[in-house]
């Protein structure tokens, strides 16, 4: 359910589900990041817009 969650997610912020599938894992953002640190996977960073359009 998680999954189909961040892909509808990333649909609702006009991203290519795959890329930022993709983006996520490769990256691998964990616990210990501070909420800043977060913020830039969020399918509405300037980060994820920029890499995965």
């Amino acid at each position: 359910m998680k999954i189909y969650s961040m892909i509808e997610t990333a649909k609702a912020n006009e991203l290519d589900p795959l890329k930022y599938l993709s983006f996520l894992l490769e990256h691998r953002p964990g616990a210990e990041m501070s909420d800043e640190e977060l913020e830039q996977f969020a399918p509405w960073s300037k980060l994820a817009q920029k890499t995965c359009k």
